[in-house]
């Protein structure tokens, strides 16, 4: 059996709240205490947020798949984009003098393979004349949720990468699994039969007056 590339979790708790945030402030990996309204928290937080939406999606995918085995690919992806985005988080919350060899990350294997599956599902699909709106099916808006969720979370790595050292791995994930969101919406909603709903300017209140 190959060596596992990331040590696994080190970690026992035993009681959830520890009173040390009443002022604040949190703790890094390395020990350190920052602000909690800090770039680095912040980035963080983000994907954690995500990953709580991506669990919600899973959960979704999980009930249809009973109706449409299909399906359940995407809920297989969602399951590892999820342990991804806490090995994400494990990088976000250290700072790079505090970072060991095998320490949970992601890495250009992550980045390639929501490439591979865009590219496979994309296949399915038919080319979009408009945009697309969210909520052709609950599973749909879930997934847009995390798109936008995902942008967010990209944008707030790109700001603490302006101050602070990241892996260059961290925006390049967020970027293409905000991609892959939007695909995955796409197929979802193709495989269950779901209409899609696009973008038509004049269904605004303004276009759809009489003049």
């Amino acid at each position: 059996m190959s060596e596992q590339p990331f040590d696994k979790p080190r970690i026992s708790i035993n009681r959830v709240y520890t009173r040390q945030g009443d002022q604040g402030e949190t703790a890094l990996a390395g020990g350190q205490r920052v602000p909690k309204d800090g770039a680095r928290i912040e980035a963080y937080g983000t994907v954690d947020e995500l990953n709580s939406f991506v669990g919600v999606a899973r959960s979704t995918v999980a009930e249809m798949a009973a109706g449409e085995p299909r399906l359940a690919v995407l809920a297989a992806i969602l399951l590892r984009v999820q342990h991804e985005l806490f090995n994400l988080g494990s990088i976000l919350a250290t700072l790079p003098e505090d970072v060991h060899p095998k320490q949970a990350r992601v890495t250009e294997t992550e980045v390639a393979q929501l490439e591979i599956e865009m590219d496979r599902m994309n296949e399915d699909l038919p080319p979009l004349r408009s945009f697309v709106l969210p909520g052709g099916s609950r599973l749909n808006a879930e997934l847009h949720v995390c798109r936008t969720v995902c942008r967010r979370a990209e944008r707030a790595a790109v700001e603490l990468a302006r101050a602070e050292s990241i892996p260059p791995e961290t925006v390049r994930y967020l970027n293409r699994l905000s991609d892959a969101m939007f695909v995955w919406s796409r197929w979802a909603s193709h495989v269950a039969g779901a209409p899609e709903t696009l973008w038509e300017p004049n269904q605004a209140a303004s276009g759809r007056s009489e003049r």
